[in-house]
């Protein structure tokens, strides 16, 4: 079959995001791979309720609806089950109508190796270690750590990033840990007009850039939000970056070090990505959250 996916946004998403799973992995964990297998094949014709990255995944693959068939969304499911034990797994997208048809089943095996292969631009998972070896890899990825569905209830899909070491590189968060705030904040001014180097969401925002602009900015069925613990006078880099990215991001929040956590709701985010875990910790209950382990604050 010709490749369909050179003009597309791929998405790499594990079975356990996409689906609650809890149930059979406590049966793993208590009993062993046999039981799991055995357990799996006798439920299999139970749908699974979904995931908490499920209705940002409807949401994503809703958009194949407005867009030409060069441009869209495809999602692929990278999963640790075998094919037969994964067989829930696909009569549950049958069940939901989700058009999902591109799968890796990796019989116990880390999935990220197929990532690559497969063309994605953003991977989801509950397992750090496969999401460090995607990051490892070029792509962006995210370990879901909330207990919380995206879902803002609009059908805009809304994206919240933080900025320093998620859409751009760790330089300046490098400065602000072993110097403190008043360096990072001189070091920031001197250095305005100079971008930032891309982070590993770099590549993704501007995917969704691209995908934006095939509407009206008025109309885009995607809004992107920066929300970012950095102030004025900080805050001229990130701007000049953007600009000099040509990437458009919709809403840019500079909070000055306050929680991020009402500011996500009151912009009503499907989901958040920080590479920060005390971040993630707040917004979890609230928002559907990604922790990226990258840069200074995760060694």
């Amino acid at each position: 079959m010709a490749d369909e996916t050179p003009n597309k946004l791929v998405i790499a998403i594990s079975s356990r995001a996409l689906f609650d799973l809890d149930a059979s992995h406590q049966v793993f964990e208590q009993d062993g791979l046999k039981a799991y297998s055995e357990y799996q094949i006798a439920h299999e014709e139970e749908p699974l309720a979904p995931g908490e990255a499920f209705p940002l995944v409807q949401k994503m693959l809703r958009l194949n609806s407005l867009l030409g068939d060069s441009v869209g969304v495809e999602v692929v499911l990278l999963s640790r089950n075998s094919a037969d034990t994964g067989l829930r797994v696909f009569n549950s997208i049958q069940h939901y109508e989700l058009p999902i048809t591109r799968a890796a089943f990796c019989g116990g095996e880390s999935p990220w190796r197929y990532i690559n292969a497969f063309g994605c631009q953003l991977f989801l998972s509950n397992e750090a270690e496969d999401v460090r070896y995607a990051l490892a890899c070029g792509v962006a990825a995210a370990t879901l750590v909330s207990n919380k569905s995206g879902n803002s209830g609009t059908d805009q899909l809304r994206f919240a990033f933080d900025g320093d070491a998620v859409v751009f590189s760790d330089e300046a968060e490098q400065v602000y840990k072993s110097q403190g705030l008043e360096a990072f904040t001189a070091s920031e001014r001197a250095a305005a007009r100079t971008p930032l180097s891309g982070g590993p969401f770099q590549p993704f925002l501007a995917a969704l850039h691209r995908l934006q602009q095939a509407f009206p900015a008025s109309e885009a069925p995607i809004r992107t939000a920066l929300v970012t613990a950095r102030s004025a006078p900080a805050h001229e880099r990130v701007i000049r970056t953007l600009r000099a990215w040509n990437i458009r991001i919709d809403e840019s929040i500079f909070l000055g070090g306050l929680n991020k956590t009402e500011f996500l709701r009151a912009y009503q985010a499907d989901v958040f990505f920080d590479d920060q875990e005390t971040h993630c910790q707040l917004a979890s209950p609230h928002i559907a959250t990604g922790h990226v382990p990258h840069g200074v604050a995760n060694r």
